[in-house]
């Protein structure tokens, strides 16, 4: 392998019926900068089965250029066909750098890129940036329970290859002065029955009604001090006055007092919200690793040495069930 033949900056942008999903769009906002570091290209590549709008959007969010693969076979995520697809392409090409976000699809695809490349893949990364007099990428991501911050670097073999968590890193602002027809390069998959092990013949949805807390700009998040599901309906009352929604810690999904989708942390979601209030919560590292970017965080817990006291832009020390009953009738009152 020839390191010097593999050129320019690559995003997965995964979409889904149609939709872009957030995180290509947050991870062509740091690929922007990662190219530019470069000095290189910001290549965008697109799945589906007539999404020509969503290869526009992608220009205008920060994208150099669009290689939109199209297909009937790749309508539907599946495995093999998204990564042959992907992998002809690369091999052709040859790209320096594959961003892939960290979503299900992605975890599952970035795996599978990979090892058919033969080259190295960082998993679930919170931090890329590019080494001064090398221009090497280097990868940050939690390692030892998130006890610590692993850089890692792929020096042998191209490209370098990284997925990342959704609600890491902010996507550009959309700009449609940038769009140009001209910079989407349409190019057919070569995909053969033999090459496909799964046909998606029909998708079944099931409609489940939680919050997207990564979206969300005001969250009230629990955690094991909450000490029960009834007690989260305190929680859930500020949440409502404040306009905001629920979350909670590692411990009160396991308890089963909220559903994972509301998980915020190492291993749930990404959230940068404006403001986090974050009651009954310790503050191990793995939930800081979730939320502590949030602009303002307010925390509220009896033990006034938890580690989220030395994160919080303002701490509570007491007993939520008297704390919380208060904040809301200042706040109604306040409205």
């Amino acid at each position: 392998m020839n390191i010097a033949d593999y050129k320019g900056v690559w995003v997965y942008a995964e979409q889904r019926d149609g939709e872009l999903q957030k995180v290509a769009l947050e991870l062509l906002g740091k690929g922007r900068e990662i190219a530019d570091k470069l000095g290189t290209e910001l290549t965008a590549v697109l799945l589906g089965n007539k999404v020509d709008d969503l290869a526009k959007e992608l220009l205008a969010y920060g994208a150099d250029k669009v290689l939109y693969i199209e297909d009937e076979k790749l309508a539907h995520y599946t495995t093999d066909a998204y990564t042959k697809a992907i992998c002809d392409l690369a091999n052709e090409r040859k790209p320096e750098v594959l961003f892939i976000g960290a979503s299900y699809i992605g975890r599952d695809l970035g795996p599978r890129i990979a090892a058919r490349l033969k080259t190295g893949l960082t998993a679930d990364c919170t931090a890329l940036d590019v080494e001064e007099g090398t221009n090497q990428l280097m990868m940050t991501r939690p390692a030892f329970g998130g006890n610590l911050m692993a850089t890692i670097m792929c020096t042998e073999h191209r490209p370098q290859m990284a997925t990342v968590r959704p609600g890491v890193f902010d996507k550009l602002a959309k700009d449609e002065t940038k769009i140009d027809e001209a910079k989407i390069e349409k190019v057919s998959a070569v995909l053969e029955e033999k090459d496909l092990r799964v046909t998606v013949k029909e998708v079944v949805k099931i409609a489940k009604e939680v919050a997207d807390i990564s979206e969300a700009e005001i969250i009230v998040s629990g955690g094991r001090g909450v000490g029960s599901k009834e007690n989260f309906a305190l929680l859930q009352e500020l949440a409502d006055v404040l306009g905001g929604t629920v979350a909670g810690s590692r411990a009160a999904v396991e308890n089963g007092w909220i559903d994972h989708a509301l998980q915020v942390g190492q291993t749930g979601k990404t959230v940068r919200p404006k403001l986090y209030v974050a009651v009954g919560i310790s503050g191990a590292i793995q939930h800081l690793a979730g939320m502590q970017d949030s602009d303002y965080i307010i925390a509220i817990n009896r033990d006034a040495d938890a580690p989220i006291m030395n994160v919080a832009d303002l701490g509570l020390v007491g007993d939520f069930a008297k704390i919380i009953p208060e904040l809301i009738a200042q706040i109604k009152s306040y409205k």
